[in-house]
């Protein structure tokens, strides 16, 4: 594998120099900061990412404080004490998007939260808790504990939040296999998850780099080459 300069270097390239690149990454993540946020919070925004996964991003933005309303603020307890008239209501509610199996997932979380926070003191905390260098770990545990949190939805969820997160767009992944590594194209399985936790843990330690940054230098590295105001645009 190549060393990650060169990678950094083509990106650079693209985006016009090392100064915008930089100011595409954004501030690096502390996953000590997670331990502090709320169950209510974490809820909100697992939430937040299993409605956005395959809809129109803005759109689930622009509704939200329609969902917060309708979904008692996200708080695990209250949800969980809410008889089932009150989920099938939901169908119907025009302040969501009224999927019923999204919504039920909400459900289902909450309960996944509460869980988790009482035997780790908060949900945040046992997040931080989480070794940085096996973020394929955690996602296999939200995968399977979790309702639709695998896949790109589980690593978008620990972005939002500020987890330390990489997420396996095309873009990396075509990035990935560029440098030599033996991925699909599609890298879903848990060998080519393996193999991409080991690759970024190298380059981890090799660059001081937090695996956020490692993710959007590789990402912005190849592929259609957009204008660093549009990339703000999207991931800010």
């Amino acid at each position: 594998m190549p060393d990650f300069a060169k990678i950094r270097a083509r990106a650079a390239k693209r985006k016009g120099g090392d100064a915008v690149l930089t100011s595409l990454l954004g501030p690096a993540p502390e996953n000590a900061a997670v331990a502090d946020i709320t169950d209510d919070r974490i809820l909100s925004t697992m939430a937040e990412r299993v409605f956005a996964a395959g809809f129109v991003w803005r759109v689930i933005e622009q509704k939200w404080p329609g969902f917060e309303d309708a979904f008692l603020h996200f708080q695990p307890k209250r949800l969980l004490f809410q008889p089932d008239d009150f989920w099938h209501d939901l169908t119907a509610d025009q302040r969501i998007v009224r999927n019923p199996q999204k919504i039920k997932s909400v459900r289902d979380n909450a309960a996944f939260v509460e869980r988790v926070s009482k035997e780790h003191g908060g949900f945040g905390k046992f997040l931080e808790e989480w070794p940085g260098d096996d973020q394929v770990g955690l996602m296999a545990y939200l995968g399977k504990y979790g309702s639709r949190l695998g896949g790109n939805t589980g690593q978008y969820f620990l972005r939002w939040l500020g987890w330390d997160a990489f997420v396996i767009s095309a873009d990396m992944g075509a990035a990935l296999r560029d440098a030599g590594l033996d991925i699909a194209e599609s890298p879903t399985s848990k060998r080519d998850l393996a193999k991409i936790q080991m690759q970024l843990n190298e380059w981890h330690v090799e660059t001081g780099l937090p695996y956020q940054h490692l993710s959007r230098i590789l990402s912005l590295s190849i592929g259609a080459n957009h204008s660093a105001e549009e990339i703000r645009e999207w991931w800010e």
